[in-house]
C-alpha cells in the first residue's frame, strides 16, 4: 500500500522537523525535497549550469557538507525558479512518493504540483520574524557570523521569490491543513501534524 503525505511551507517554518517526526511515527520513508534544490544550487555555485546540474544529480550530491549555508539556500531558491530544473527533478520525487510502505515529502510544491493526489496534505508556516529568529539562532550555533536584520531580509527575499515565481509558486493546496508554528512548541506542532494525518487516514478508509 502507498500513502503519500505532502508537507509544504516556507523556510524555517518547521516543516523539516515535523516531516521527520511524522515519517518516524508512521514508519514511512522521508524525502526532504529542498535538499535536491540545495544540491543543484551548490553545484551551480561551483560553476555548473543549473539544468545540467539537475539532470546529473547524484546521491553523493545530497550528502555534501555545505548544503545548509545561507549562500546555498539563496542559490537553491534561484535555481528552483527555473522551470527546466523543476521538471528534471519531478520524476524522482513522484516515484519516491508512491513507494510501497508510505512516504513523506516536504518542500514547497509537493501538495500543489508534485503530488496533487497525496492522501494527506499539510502546509506548515510561521511569521517571517519567527522564522528569521529560528534561522539566526541555527546559523550562530553553527558558527556562521551574521545578524538578525540580514537573516530577516534574506527570509523575506526568499519568500517573495518562492511565492512570486511563475512555475509552481509556494502556496498551500486548496485541501491542505494549515499549521502555524509561530507559537507552538515542537511537540505541539508534531502532534497537530500527526492528528491531521490520522484524520486523513480515517477518511480514506470510510
Amino acid at each position: 500500500m502507498s500513502f503519500t503525505i505532502a508537507i509544504d511551507g516556507p523556510a524555517a517554518a518547521g516543516k523539516g522537523t515535523i516531516s521527520r517526526a511524522v515519517a518516524a511515527h508512521f514508519g514511512f520513508a522521508h524525502l526532504d525535497t529542498g535538499l535536491l534544490y540545495r544540491a543543484v544550487g551548490a553545484r551551480h555555485l561551483a560553476g555548473a549550469e543549473p539544468v545540467a546540474a539537475a539532470t546529473q544529480l547524484t546521491a553523493a550530491d545530497l550528502e555534501a557538507d555545505d548544503l545548509r549555508t545561507p549562500e546555498v539556500a539563496q542559490a537553491a531558491s534561484r535555481v528552483a525558479a527555473i522551470g527546466a530544473v523543476r521538471a528534471a527533478l519531478v520524476d524522482f520525487q513522484r516515484a519516491f512518493a508512491r513507494r510501497a510502505g508510505g512516504a513523506v515529502l516536504d518542500g514547497r510544491d509537493i501538495g500543489t504540483v508534485i503530488c496533487p493526489e497525496a492522501e494527506a496534505k499539510l502546509f506548515v508556516t510561521a511569521s517571517p520574524e519567527v522564522r528569521a529568529e529560528r534561522r539566526y539562532r541555527e546559523l550562530r550555533e553553527k558558527g556562521i557570523e551574521t545578524d538578525f536584520a540580514t537573516v530577516l531580509a534574506d527570509t523575506r527575499e526568499r519568500d517573495a521569490r518562492d511565492m512570486g515565481r511563475t512555475d509552481a509558486p509556494l502556496r498551500p493546496a486548496d485541501d491542505a491543513v494549515e499549521i502555524d508554528t509561530s507559537h507552538l512548541s515542537i511537540d505541539e506542532a508534531v502532534a497537530a501534524a500527526i492528528a491531521a494525518v490520522d484524520q486523513a487516514m480515517k477518511e480514506r478508509t470510510t
